[in-house]
């Protein structure tokens, strides 16, 4: 098992090495994730570890890939999207030009839910969604909208859950055990890597959804974190978070009013 100090030795010297900020990622799941590669890799100690990443600096994207959290479905938590619908998006249909940034995207499930919701409503158009993650592997599978066939069920089954009534296959074509997002709906994302520790914000935003990954952040980085939202969010913008994370114990909290029953906070102004 791995020890404290040594936990707190590799993460800062992963840093000092390739410049990925580990150190106030949640210790128990940072070391169960580190603990799962030391078996898989067959080494002895993260000493041995960052020896090896040394001298093959290729793994640190397979090192990053494993340590960084990818789970997500569509429509996850499906109230959740329904309080979308009914209350969030009429708001912002008052917007000329809406940007919503989807924090953590993961494989991008989340995105392409907000983006059908969006086309539902009749707000693709004029909306541009910005899906971002750490782990670079997972954005490139987001960017081409790709799922395998056997997770359409359970994806149906949220999107009729949050209030869809068009049918989930309206917006992908099957092939081969796959699916693929429509193009229409390709056509209104923007895919990249960003690193919520270290990268600055990059625009403003109207709606930002970062669902399930403060959860994995000690208080001090969620802290860090929820200062870079308010920065990204224009006044009266929304931001949704996961059903155990809160706004309410951030030093940017009195920026924000609760707004319905789900996580979602809309920013004063």
């Amino acid at each position: 098992m791995i020890e404290g100090q040594d936990l707190e030795w590799f993460t800062q010297a992963f840093l000092n090495e390739f410049g990925f900020d580990l150190r106030d990622y949640s210790r128990s799941s940072l070391t169960r994730r580190i603990q799962r590669i030391l078996t898989v890799w067959r080494l002895n100690d993260v000493q041995q570890l960052l020896e090896m990443i040394r001298l093959d600096p290729a793994l640190v994207t397979p090192f990053i890939q494993q340590v960084t959290v990818t789970f997500t479905t569509m429509f996850r938590d499906p109230d959740f999207f329904l309080e979308l619908r009914r209350t969030v998006l009429p708001y912002l249909s008052t917007f000329p030009l809406i940007r919503l940034w989807v924090a953590g995207c993961a494989t991008g499930e989340e995105a392409y839910s907000a983006a059908v919701l969006f086309k539902e409503c009749g707000l693709l158009e004029r909306t541009l969604i910005y899906a971002t993650d750490l782990n670079a592997m997972a954005v490139e599978r987001a960017r081409k909208g790709v799922f395998p066939m056997e997770s359409v069920p359970e994806y149906a089954n949220n999107y009729l859950s949050a209030g869809g009534d068009k049918g989930l296959s309206t917006y992908y074509c099957a092939n081969h055990g796959y699916i693929q997002f429509s193009e229409e709906l390709r056509s209104r994302m923007v895919f990249s890597t960003h690193n919520l520790v270290s990268d600055a914000s990059f625009n403003s935003f109207q709606l930002i959804l970062c669902r399930n990954v403060l959860i994995y952040f000690n208080r001090s980085l969620q802290n860090k974190v929820i200062s870079l939202f308010n920065e990204s969010l224009e006044n009266s913008g929304f931001i949704g978070l996961g059903s155990k994370e809160t706004l309410a114990f951030s030093a940017d909290t009195d920026h924000f009013q609760r707004w319905g029953t789900q996580k979602i906070w809309k920013k004063n102004g």
